[in-house]
């Protein structure tokens, strides 16, 4: 009860919420829409997930504010790389919050004279960049973690003075299984990291699909869009876990 009542709070824990439902509504929809005698539970459903889009675009109307704010921080980042890669993509989410809040203009009828297909491409094409950075940057955070789990082991390994170990006798892919370890190792000493890269993977196979870069089913994007807003709800249930910048 305690968690739900700090999501509830928080303008982005209800977004989460809602985006949640959003994409499982519309993951349940593929999963049902193949199957006979579900045409009524399908309807529901779609208009279920039209009445949440709707709802979440008021909810996003600020978030050009905190945009601009978490641009401004990244500028004071220390380390070079995620400083360029979250300035650069905290720009980008700026102009998508503000192709968004165009989109909600002719949405709610305030004016006519706006293209909404071109404003939409805008609108996800700078949402692509924004995410395409934050998993650069994920990506360093990542190499850097595993230059330090492979420094630890080789610092045991010259400690205990035994030669390493290996499970794998075939020299192909005995380099595979030690990079897989290493990559695993790395993200389970660090599960902010692990989470904030599962949420930005899924959430890329969205726009992804919209630009036609990598097509994807209904059920794919559903299912993506509802694992990274889960990822998301859980950073702001516990805000230990959130990706921190240094």
């Amino acid at each position: 009860m305690d968690a739900f009542i700090r999501v509830a709070n928080q303008s982005q824990g209800r977004d989460r919420l809602f985006r949640a439902t959003q994409h499982a509504c519309m993951f349940l929809r593929y999963l049902l829409e193949s199957k006979a005698g579900k045409e009524a539970v399908v309807m529901k459903l779609k208009s279920l997930e039209s009445s949440v889009s709707t709802g979440r675009k008021w909810f996003r109307l600020g978030n050009v504010v905190h945009a601009i704010q978490a641009t401004e921080q990244s500028i004071q980042v220390t380390d070079l790389v995620p400083r360029l890669c979250l300035t650069l993509a905290n720009l980008n989410r700026v102009v998508y919050y503000i192709c968004d809040t165009v989109l909600w203009v002719k949405s709610v009828g305030l004016t006519s004279g706006i293209n909404r297909e071109k404003w939409q491409m805008r609108a996800v094409r700078h949402y692509y960049y924004f995410l395409l950075l934050s998993l650069v940057r994920d990506l360093y955070e990542i190499l850097l973690q595993m230059g330090q789990v492979a420094r630890d082991r080789a610092k045991r390994e010259k400690s205990s003075r035994n030669p390493p170990e290996y499970s794998v006798v075939n020299e192909e892919t005995e380099w595979l299984q030690s990079f897989l370890l290493l990559l695993f190792q790395s993200l389970k000493r660090h599960p902010p990291l692990l989470l904030d890269t599962v949420k930005n993977i899924c959430d890329i196979l969205i726009p992804l699909n919209q630009l036609g870069i990598y097509k994807s089913n209904l059920g794919v994007v559903g299912l993506g869009g509802l694992v990274s807003s889960l990822a998301g709800l859980i950073t702001v249930v516990y805000p230990q876990l959130k990706l921190k910048t240094r």
